[in-house]
């Protein structure tokens, strides 16, 4: 029987919403905001929620609570939900990261985890005085820091060599929570690149995928996959979507429409102009960002594109043709978040679980008749 599908949601810790977009977003990235999203998330069956990274005003975006603080705020206003805290490594040191997450580990007995986002904005190093890396070398860097984030939680005399850190004996006290499964906090990493889907298969537990439609998804998988199996591992695959789910397709249609129209040019622009050198700056112009449209950029991680749009029945026939293309989480962004996570939990959620529990059924015969 196949494990269900997972979902999590965007914590709006960042000012401007989900789109960029002067549509009303009845939403709020303050703190009491947050700690009742994560409450209803929990309650309505969302298993993950992911606290975005910025460090400074950038298109749309004016204002911004840091990701590992506010995650741990909600992980102590939850029960059961696990939080990602997304953490820039050439920002974080991995040892004192790895302190940080043990710690928020302890004191949510279990559910903290890492994003580890190798960086798009090069403002937010050069305005701290650090040094901005060629893009390869970024995704290089940060596979040294998950290795050491590893080597640090499960070695009691941890050791690294590497070009970017040194570890020499350094034995973390306590170590994380020991959770059945999970032999550390889990390590995410997204990005559509080369050297981002190397790192993936090679050393994150999930990997996150911006997004895609079935086709452009299936892709990733499979090279993520063959990676893995080089290097001898599994890893399991998120897929980023914005969910809009209406009492009718047309309702949802037009949403997306009136989304699209007020977007906020100037600043999806500017972003657009900040980002696509993600791609073109690679050996072989494949990255997040290199063949976004406009329109796209508008919700700025391509989620338009995964196309969760439409009535509760239309998007469970859409994510469950993505969990048979072996996603194994979705990562949903909303307009209304309080009102839309609700809604989804309610409409959208039971009917992808008698979906899937259709599939489990099917599974013997199939297996039988091949």
């Amino acid at each position: 029987m196949s494990t269900p599908l997972k979902f999590a949601y965007w914590v709006p810790n960042v000012s401007g919403g989900l789109v960029t977009s002067t549509i009303e977003q009845r939403t709020d990235w303050g703190i009491d905001y947050n700690r009742r999203l994560a409450q209803t998330a929990e309650r309505v069956g969302f298993e993950y929620a992911l606290s975005q990274v910025r460090y400074m005003a950038s298109y749309g975006a004016d204002h911004q609570h840091e990701s590992t603080s506010f995650s741990l705020a909600l992980l102590l206003a939850t029960e059961r939900l696990k939080v990602i805290a997304a953490v820039h490594p050439g920002l974080w040191h991995p040892g004192v990261l790895a302190k940080w997450v043990a710690t928020a580990d302890h004191l949510s007995g279990g559910r903290a985890a890492v994003n580890v986002v190798s960086g798009w904005f090069k403002d937010e190093f050069t305005s701290l005085g650090e040094p901005w890396l060629e893009h390869d070398e970024r995704y290089r860097r940060s596979e040294e820091f998950i290795r050491a984030l590893r080597e640090i939680w499960t070695s009691e005399h941890a050791e690294l060599r590497g070009d970017f850190y040194r570890i020499h004996d350094f034995d973390l006290k306590p170590k994380p929570v020991e959770v059945p499964g999970r032999p550390h906090p889990e390590i995410f990493q997204g990005g559509n690149s080369t050297a981002a889907r190397r790192n993936g298969g090679r050393v994150a537990d999930w990997y996150f995928s911006n997004g895609k439609d079935y086709e452009g998804f299936t892709e990733q998988v499979e090279e993520v996959r063959a990676h893995a199996r080089e290097a001898g591992r599994t890893v399991r695959f998120g897929l980023n979507g914005f969910a809009i789910a209406r009492d009718t397709e047309r309702e949802a249609r037009e949403q997306l429409r009136e989304i699209i129209a007020k977007a906020n040019r100037p600043a999806v622009e500017g972003f657009r102009d900040a980002v696509q050198q993600a791609g073109s700056s690679t050996g072989d112009k494949r990255g997040m960002w290199a063949d976004s449209s406009f329109e796209d950029l508008v919700q700025y991680n391509d989620g338009f594109r995964t196309q969760l749009i439409g009535t509760p029945e239309q998007i469970a026939d859409r994510a469950i043709e993505y969990k048979r293309r072996g996603a194994d989480l979705l990562l949903l962004g909303f307009l209304h978040f309080q009102e839309e996570i609700e809604y989804f939990g309610e409409k959208v959620l039971p009917i992808i679980r008698e979906k899937e529990a259709e599939l489990s059924e099917r599974e013997p015969a199939l297996v039988a008749g091949s």
